[in-house]
């Protein structure tokens, strides 16, 4: 049975981006970006809303960039090689390989992935992992926090949402990076 995690780089106060939709702030660093692959080598799928999806394209051709870090080729491999799952309704197609365009979240076809996959599935975008942390379905929330306060913008995690959740395991990074990872415990708060 697979597991859905919710990964993303924040701010320290909260937020992917800023109020003019900037995040050029939250780019890894190579010692990050190698940890970030690390934790996506058991994922087989991801799911995406159409904003997280089509700033991800660019992982589509990454591996044919020049001069590029080994980070960079690693990441594009484990995109090549993973399924993706598009929910937009504005969306006429999709641009990428293994991916699949749904016009709305459906949680319950969710729990049939999740129980029928033998790897991770993971969401991304704040909106789409809103939904699927209101259904009960996420397993595991793992922040990296950036060492940056950016005081408003897109939001990490949902409000008006309360879940119980047990730290798992942490690391802190050299350039003050720091990793959280939790599992949601599904007690009441």
């Amino acid at each position: 049975m697979g597991r859905l995690i919710y990964s993303a780089i924040s701010s320290l106060d909260g937020y992917l981006a800023d109020e003019e939709g900037h995040f050029d702030w939250s780019a890894p660093d190579a010692e990050v970006h190698a940890f970030v692959n690390e934790l996506s080598r058991p994922i087989g799928t991801y799911l995406f809303g159409r904003r997280m999806y089509e700033i991800m394209t660019f992982w589509e051709t990454a591996d044919e960039l020049p001069d590029e870090p080994r980070e960079i080729a690693d990441f594009a491999a484990l995109w090549l090689a993973a399924d993706k799952v598009v929910y937009s309704t504005s969306l006429d197609a999709v641009s990428t390989a293994r991916t699949t365009l749904e016009r709305s979240f459906d949680p319950e076809a969710v729990r049939r992935w999740k129980a029928e996959s033998d790897r991770d599935l993971s969401v991304g975008g704040p909106h789409l992992a809103a939904e699927a942390m209101a259904a009960g379905l996420v397993d595991e929330v793992q922040l990296f926090l950036s060492p940056v306060i950016v005081g408003g913008g897109l939001r990490a995690l949902p409000a008006n949402l309360r879940r119980r959740l047990e730290l798992v395991d942490e690391r802190r990074f050299e350039a003050g990076v720091v990793h959280l990872r939790y599992t949601v415990t599904g007690e009441p708060v």
